[in-house]
Parts: structure tokens; C-alpha cells; sequence
């Protein structure tokens, strides 16, 4: 069965940093790109980066790069996000899906490319 489970949100300060976890079951991360998304009230679920393992490759979106940094651990089929000078704005439902081979840049933020997502898992950032 194939599962996302996220892992590792909560409540930070701004200027603070969190690591955000997505444990993957029932695939292996060599065969798909695993992406990150974050959902605020009222706006459409936004792509913030995304990994291909089998060949090295990671996106990033405007908002978070040079913050964020996503990274895999194949060993333990696990994806990461560290984030870290967070602001209020990036508070929110992070999920992370699976997206099967590997993904553009342009395909990033595109949320019919991916196959399985997790339930979703939040983060406050407090000013």
C-alpha cells in the first residue's frame, strides 16, 4: 500500500527553523519525485520544492529558496524539508506528494503530476 506520512511541524518563532519529514511506504524514492506543498486558507496549494533522488535533482520555488532545503535519505525512504529563517507567511498545511519519475521545474507547482500525497501536517510560524 502505498502511504506519505508527514512528520515534524508545530509552532515555531519567526526567524526559527523546523525540519519537516515525509516518510514514504510502498515505492521507493528512486522511482519518483517527491514534492513539497504548502495550503493557506484561501489560496491555492502552493509547490515549494521537490526532489528526484534517483538523479540528484531539486526544484525550488521564488518564496523559499535560499531558505528551504529539501534533501533524501534512500536508506530510509524518507524526504526532508529544512526550513529555516521562517517567516509568518509561511505558516500553513504542508504536504508532500509523490509524482511518479522525475519532474520539471515547470511541473513543480503542478498538482495533477502527482500521484499519492500524504495527510498533510501544520506549521505556525508566531511573530
Amino acid at each position: 500500500e502505498v502511504q506519505l506520512v508527514e512528520s515534524g511541524g508545530g509552532l515555531v518563532q519567526a526567524g526559527g527553523s523546523l525540519r519537516l519529514s515525509c516518510a514514504v511506504f510502498g515505492f521507493t524514492l528512486d522511482d519518483y519525485t517527491i514534492g513539497w506543498f504548502r495550503q493557506v486558507p484561501g489560496k491555492e496549494r502552493e509547490g515549494l520544492s521537490c526532489i528526484s533522488s534517483s538523479v540528484g535533482v531539486t526544484h525550488y520555488a521564488d518564496s523559499v529558496k535560499g531558505r528551504f532545503t529539501i534533501s533524501s535519505d534512500r536508506a530510509k525512504n524518507t524526504v526532508y524539508l529544512q526550513m529555516n529563517s521562517l517567516r509568518t507567511e509561511d505558516t500553513g498545511v504542508y504536504y508532500c506528494a509523490a509524482a511518479r519519475g522525475t519532474t520539471s521545474a515547470q511541473a513543480m507547482g503542478v498538482m495533477w503530476e502527482y500521484d499519492y500525497w500524504g495527510q498533510g501536517i501544520h506549521v505556525t510560524v508566531s511573530s
